[in-house]
């Protein structure tokens, strides 16, 4: 049997807290409180990821304070948990005070059970992205994974990979699009080998001037040009043991190509005016956003160099290829840069998290965390908003249809996201959705959704 994910109500109408329990006990495992010393009672013990929360409550149940010292009695026992104030239509101002102060969302009497259904579901479904993430930074502390964060198929198939090549020393070329994470990936493969404890050397090929380069890399001897004053070791040598991971190598000149490849293919190096061959043991992993495919029929890389880097070849899927990374990634981003600027922002308004779903992020993961570093720093409340994010109100997929159109086609989409979210379990799907199993059977057959 599977669990029920636990929902605090807190009002003093009784009336109304066995009302509400019959009509959502389906769904939840029903938790009931009717003052501020019950409501206290019930988070110690039970750690609800939900709370309704009346703000009249005794001893004062015709004012708010004694509500309003609930709310932050809960954050502050549990800054994960969401709260949904229940106010009357004239009490607005109220509302929007709780949630200036860290409440979820506020929802008017008379309660509209379907309503609130949909308000609860997106605060529970928010709650498990939120208990993912940590779930995902626990289990990867300490690992080579730790900064890498993903649990859609294409990242996982990326993990999968790093584990089983981190072990060789075979070469390693990455692909993917500006921002996808490239050297995060580089990185994590040198970690997770037996050079963990050398040298992991960074060079980006595509921002160093190439009468620059071949020294950045190679290394010179005294006298050996204007201005060679010392001898200088370079990347290479600094890398000896360690790993040397090359960024943009599409933009390596034709003649460094030659002796790059030399490299791979002798182990060993000349600095530039030296002649001695030097060995070096050092692991190559290089990166590029081009087309090196492409590059090569036009001539601009050489074939015999993209085999050798070539062994081993990853490519990252962009950000809008990740389904609910998007999320996942913007509540870690979110959760650092807060703690880093010490700063309570600590929470994505609904339209913010529709934005980041929706937005095609053509610059990946680097533009999200830039994003919502910039939002963290520059928002005074005490949630990031789209506008926070410069992202603007999200924009839905429907608007251009016709109505019967848009209906069946949200209907689709909102089944498959909870099927996405509750892999190969009907039950927690049609409970997902806030209906019968015989009904969502009728639905996937609708829509031609395979059950699996």
């Amino acid at each position: 049997m599977v669990e029920k994910e636990k929902l605090l109500i807190v009002d003093d109408d009784e009336d109304l807290r066995t009302q509400m329990k019959w009509a959502l006990a389906r769904d939840y495992e029903i938790l009931l409180a009717g003052d501020r010393a019950g409501a206290a009672a019930v988070m110690q013990k039970e750690n609800p990821a939900v709370v309704t929360l009346d703000l009249g409550l005794p001893p004062q149940p015709a004012g708010v304070e004694e509500g309003f010292a609930v709310l932050e009695e809960i954050l502050e026992a549990s800054g994960r948990t969401k709260v949904i104030i229940i106010t009357g239509r004239g009490e607005k101002e109220n509302a929007l005070r709780a949630v200036e102060k860290g409440a979820y969302d506020f929802f008017y009497k008379p309660i509209e059970i379907e309503e609130l259904r949909v308000v609860l579901g997106r605060a529970f479904h928010l709650s498990r992205l939120e208990e993912e993430q940590r779930f995902l930074r626990q289990r990867l502390s300490g690992s080579p994974f730790q900064e890498m964060l993903g649990t859609c198929p294409k990242i996982q198939e990326v993990f999968t990979v790093i584990r089983k090549v981190a072990a060789t020393s075979a070469s390693v070329l990455i692909t993917g699009e500006s921002g996808t994470g490239k050297e995060l990936v580089a990185k994590a493969i040198h970690e997770g080998s037996d050079r963990r404890n050398n040298p992991f050397i960074v060079i980006n090929c595509g921002a160093i001037p190439e009468n620059l380069l071949e020294s950045e890399l190679f290394g010179h001897e005294k006298g050996a040009f204007t201005g060679a004053h010392v001898q200088r070791k370079g990347r290479f040598e600094m890398a000896d043991g360690g790993t040397l991971f090359l960024d943009e190598i599409g933009e390596l000149p034709p003649a460094l190509q030659v002796k790059l490849l030399r490299f791979l293919q002798e182990r060993t190096i000349e600095r530039i005016g030296g002649r001695e061959e030097i060995e070096v043991d050092a692991r190559i992993i290089a990166a590029t956003n081009r087309d090196l495919k492409e590059a090569m029929k036009d001539g601009d890389f050489r074939d015999d160099l993209f085999y050798r880097l070539g062994v081993i070849r990853i490519s990252i899927p962009p950000l809008r290829e990740r389904e609910n990374d998007r999320v996942l990634l913007a509540k870690a981003f979110l959760e650092r840069f807060a703690m880093e600027n010490r700063k309570k922002t600590r929470v994505f308004t609904d339209a913010a998290i529709d934005a980041i779903e929706q937005y095609a992020w053509p610059g990946n993961v680097r533009e999200l965390e830039n994003r919502v570093k910039r939002a963290v720093i520059m928002s005074d409340g005490p949630k990031i908003t789209p506008s926070d994010l410069e992202l603007g109100e999200p924009r839905t997929p429907y608007e251009k249809m016709g109505l019967k159109e848009a209906r069946e086609a949200l209907e689709k989409d909102l089944i498959l996201k909870a099927m996405s979210r509750n892999p190969g379990n009907l039950t927690l799907v049609a409970r997902d959705l806030c209906i019968s199993r015989p009904t969502l059977y009728d639905l996937l057959e609708k829509h031609q959704v395979p059950k699996d």
